[in-house]
């Protein structure tokens, strides 16, 4: 059915060419892979297409420190020329801001690819506000980990509390949702103790996986208690399964909480098959997410975020901005011509079967019970009023237990996950180390040999 709603689309060319290096699973090349996807498809005639302008550094300080921002702009900055000052200048990086570790390297024009991607995701809510547009959608946005101070998780600028905050002028409750694998701690951390953003996750969780927090218990503090939702999943998560939980936890959501506009981090790490998520939705599992919150006929930003399988990340966000747009029933499986054609062989389809081999982990009786405390939680939601300011902050304490946590969760993973250049052996060992501070990225250029195979 034709979508008569107004759909923007924002995408920068240049983010595909930011590269973190050849073992590092996060490619910014996938957004360039589904834009070419979505022209192919004829999409790109249902949509306003803009090119985003650059978050100014200042708009950055509306969430992140400034201390923070400068260590990060201050990467691409010429080096002294003094080995012993430079090298003093990376341990600073690292110590304090988590910068040239293994998951968040460090790499040519990383403050330009931040505002590329956080001013697309700013310029979204701006024309939501405006009424410009009824959804929008940056895929290149969705980065949920980074912090206030600190990058964490792949993610150096969080463009979603920055987009929050926007909407936050024009519209007095704000939800958001997200459905990546991991779970959304950089947003939900942000807004832990405010009432007029409610954030709900859906994401594995079993205490150590990354980053180690979303349990159902943490609902929120203050003002916001019962305003942070999280729905801890195990492995195996598939369609039937997942929409079980969804509809009943979203439709009671809309229904008590009564929000103004809508965020959807569209993280497709929870497609089967992704090389670090666990789960097995397919395609159409995914989108159904999209569907489901388009009936509301609220204001949605729409973005991107996590995928690790680049090809599957490619079908997923061009079948969403299907469905974003009325045109699912037009996408056929099969692939016409494209840039990336070859590697999306042997069936060159849209679409991936879910994998029949993979024992769901989630029991009928633990969903049950999931869903039976939520709804309880969210009898203590109201829609409220809007009047109180919102300054994103967590009680100090909790985000130092919750930063220390997270960072042995980070070097675990990494020393357990083999690496994408070396899939028989332990991350690292190519180089000789397992958790190496030491590791930036590597030359410009394109290694998906693990991503393009089927």
């Amino acid at each position: 059915m034709e979508n008569k709603r107004k759909v923007s689309y924002f995408y920068d060319a240049e983010l595909g060419d930011f590269y973190y290096g050849p073992t590092h699973p996060m490619k910014p090349h996938r957004v360039r892979m589904a834009h070419d996807l979505i022209v192919r498809y004829d999409l790109y005639k249902h949509l306003q297409v803009y090119t985003p302008v650059p978050c100014p550094f200042d708009d950055m300080c509306s969430f992140h420190s400034r201390e923070y921002l400068e260590g990060l702009k201050s990467v691409d900055a010429p080096k002294s020329g003094d080995k012993r000052a430079d090298k003093a200048q990376q341990e600073r990086l690292r110590n304090d801001f988590n910068l040239g570790v293994a998951d968040c390297p460090v790499f040519a024009n990383i403050f330009k690819y931040c505002q590329a991607y956080t001013g697309a995701s700013i310029g979204a809510a701006v024309q939501l506000n405006y009424g410009q547009a009824d959804i929008c959608i940056n895929w290149a946005g969705g980065l949920h980990h980074a912090r206030k101070g600190r990058a964490s998780g792949f993610c150096y600028i969080n463009d979603i509390v920055l987009a929050i905050l926007e909407l936050l002028k024009y519209h007095r409750r704000v939800l958001y949702l997200d459905i990546d694998v991991h779970h959304g701690d950089g947003v939900e951390e942000a807004f832990y103790t405010t009432d007029r953003v409610m954030t709900v996750s859906f994401h594995k969780y079993d205490g150590e996986f990354f980053p180690g927090t979303g349990d159902l218990d943490e609902v929120g503090a203050g003002p916001g208690r019962y305003y942070a939702i999280n729905v801890p999943l195990s492995d195996g998560m598939d369609d039937e399964s997942y929409e079980g939980l969804f509809v009943p936890i979203m439709d009671s959501i809309m229904a008590n909480y009564q929000p103004d506009a809508i965020v959807l981090q569209s993280g497709a790490d929870s497609l089967t098959g992704d090389r670090l998520g666990k789960f097995n939705l397919t395609i159409q599992g995914h989108a159904r997410c999209h569907g489901h919150m388009m009936r509301y006929g609220l204001p949605l930003l729409v973005l991107g975020g996590g995928g690790y399988k680049i090809v599957n990340v490619a079908r997923c966000w061009t079948y969403e901005t299907a469905v974003l747009t009325g045109q699912a029933a037009s996408m056929r499986a099969d692939m016409p011509p494209n840039e990336y054609y070859e590697l999306f062989k042997p069936d060159h389809s849209l679409f991936i079967p879910k994998d029949d081999a993979m024992t769901n982990e989630n029991s009928r009786a633990r969903l049950d019970q999931l869903r039976a405390t939520i709804l309880e939680n969210l009898r203590h939601v109201r829609p409220v009023s809007g009047d109180a300011a919102v300054t994103p902050n967590i009680p100090a304490a909790a985000a130092a237990a919750m930063a220390k946590q997270q960072q042995a969760v980070a070097r675990q993973r990494w020393e357990s996950t083999p690496s994408p250049s070396d899939p028989s052996g332990a991350r690292g060992s190519a180089s000789g180390g397992r958790w190496s501070e030491d590791e930036e990225g590597g030359e410009a250029g394109m290694d998906d040999s693990a991503d393009t195979s089927n």
